[in-house]
């Protein structure tokens, strides 16, 4: 490493569990962030910070005046522009070291496999239900990482998934029936609540990338931001499970 990296990330190589070895592989790592809206926002920020060495930056929509309120990646001279191309100016700016990619194409069942095949983690920030499945299923066949958060009103919630045979998926904890979806332009959000979210996400990715800590595998968080109560669940595998039942 240079003295300038050394300096950039010198206050987490500080932490003795992590060290220039985990600073070494946050830099060798690739993450497919999906959504760069209210929690794709820190937790893209928060890597690009960390100098995590490749991050693919995937989302189709273009920056809006309602974005604005919680989707800090994004300014008012930057309306109009596509989310992906708005996140790569801000995090070059924030740490040129980081490699960017953008991908400006919804990301259908069909094209999902190539891009978390060239990944080693995947923090899932979208607001819909059809990509979340998606990318689960995605992240189940290949045997990568998913990072999940979610926030409306003033709930968030947070959970991680180990893509291994015997662990549970995405879909365990949400099964694949009726009418799921409940977004934030119809109901809601207070605008931090989306930044605790994601800089847990953040969190998350970054200690299983560099074996810090105990991840949140098999467990789900809840935060209540009105009374500011968390609750820690066990999550359990669906034997009948479309997904991941019956993987060796």
């Amino acid at each position: 490493m240079t003295d300038e990296q050394l300096l950039r990330y010198s206050r987490q190589i500080l932490l003795p569990a992590f060290g220039i070895a985990g600073q070494e592989r946050l830099r060798a790592a690739s993450v497919l962030i999906v959504g760069l809206g209210g929690l794709g926002s820190p937790v893209a920020m928060y890597l690009a910070a960390a100098g995590v060495g490749r991050l693919l930056l995937a989302d189709f929509d273009a920056v809006d005046l309602s974005n604005l309120q919680r989707q800090i990646l994004h300014t008012s001279e930057r309306i109009g522009l596509p989310k992906a191309d708005s996140a790569r100016l801000a995090l070059h700016a924030l740490n040129p070291e980081v490699e960017l990619i953008v991908v400006k194409h919804s990301l259908t069942e069909e094209r999902l496999p190539a891009l978390i095949a060239d990944v080693d983690l995947v923090v899932d920030c979208c607001d819909n239900f059809a990509t979340r499945f998606a990318v689960n299923a995605a992240c189940v066949a290949a045997r990568v990482p998913l990072v999940s958060g979610a926030a409306i009103r003033l709930e968030g919630q947070v959970t991680a998934f180990s893509g291994q045979p015997g662990d549970p998926c995405y879909q365990c904890l949400y099964p694949r029936d009726g009418d799921l979806d409940e977004t934030c332009s119809a109901t809601g959000v207070l605008a931090p609540v989306v930044g605790i979210v994601g800089s847990i996400q953040a969190t998350e990715a970054i200690k299983i990338l560099t074996g810090l800590g105990a991840p949140l595998f098999g467990r789900l968080l809840l935060l209540d931001a009105a009374t500011m109560d968390w609750r820690s669940l066990r999550l359990g595998v669906d034997p009948a499970c479309p997904v991941c039942s019956g993987r060796a």
